[in-house]
């Protein structure tokens, strides 16, 4: 969980502060998972921002009763978000919320059907863990790898960097979420860079495209098709037209609709249906109930 700080996402409002990262993820999930599917968050939070975080999970009806976030002593991971486009923006994080170990991690992961990670800070696993992790847990994996594709300057400034140990990330995840910038910086040539993810182990590489919607690369040999964005209604949303640039909300409706049973091109239309869904909302607070009963699959 990241407590975001906004400028500039609409000129004419002040900055807005409001849950940020794996809170509309989470929140996609719930709009869009089956009945008989349950979350189970192991997030961990800073201890000055846990009340608040477990006031939200509260408030998502696919966990447990009960069900809290892993409050830790370090301050909670804070972003400040600069918007220079509706597409564009930079980043500066402070806070400490330490990564996960796999002595922490594997005893909680047992029983669990399948696994949704998220790279919100970059900092949520370590190389070492992830493939500790891919070993451990033999079910199904999804990892948005976002964050990973970040550095962070002293001052907490993030900038885009290529990652590194590239190949032995792709051998820990059955299904990899990355977007347009994050692709290019893989290699200038997305069908090898994807025939590399596949030969690592990784089955489905997804790219999210902005308001071009979404393109998957799977098989051997392989298959890539790119699913198109719903069109916008109204058409735009003052400044903002972008319907996966919010991947959060776009891979926990890919989950749900691949834990559901749903085909790789029909979860990813429910993901950008999610996806364009949140343009005509601000925040993850009620964002579920804005969500829920919103997806069909033509």
């Amino acid at each position: 969980m990241v407590w975001d700080t906004i400028y500039g996402r609409d000129p004419a409002q002040p900055a807005v502060q409001e849950w940020g990262g794996i809170s509309y993820a989470l929140s996609a999930l719930d709009a869009a998972l089956p009945d008989d599917w349950q979350i189970v968050p192991l997030i961990k939070v800073g201890r000055d921002l846990a009340p608040k975080a477990n006031e939200f999970l509260r408030t998502l009806r696919h966990t447990s009763h009960g069900a809290r976030f892993v409050e830790v002593s370090e301050a909670n991971n804070r972003v400040t978000l600069r918007y220079e486009s509706a597409e564009r923006r930079c980043e500066q994080m402070s806070g400490g919320v330490p990564p996960w170990t796999w002595p922490e991690l594997g005893p909680l992961i047992h029983d669990l059907d399948a696994l949704y990670i998220n790279f919100i800070s970059g900092f949520e696993l370590t190389l070492e863990t992830a493939q500790l992790l891919r070993r451990g847990f033999p079910r199904f994996i999804y990892a948005d790898l976002h964050s990973l594709f970040l550095g962070r300057q002293p001052d907490g400034l993030r900038l885009h960097r290529p990652l590194p140990q590239a190949a032995e990330w792709f051998g820990c995840f059955d299904f990899m979420q990355l977007n347009e910038d994050e692709m290019a910086l893989l290699g200038s040539d997305p069908l090898a860079t994807a025939a590399a993810a596949l030969h690592q182990g990784c089955t489905t590489l997804c790219v999210t495209l902005g308001a071009r919607g979404a393109a998957y690369f799977t098989g051997n040999p392989i298959r890539t098709e790119r699913i198109p964005a719903p069109a916008l209604h109204p058409p735009t949303f003052t400044h903002v037209s972008d319907p996966t640039g919010c991947g959060d909300v776009f891979g926990g409706g890919v989950v749900a609709a691949l834990l559901a049973g749903a085909a790789l091109e029909d979860a990813l239309r429910i993901g950008t249906q999610l996806g364009t869904r949140n343009l005509s909302h601000r925040g993850a607070t009620g964002l579920r109930d804005h969500l829920v009963g919103k997806l069909s699959v033509a």
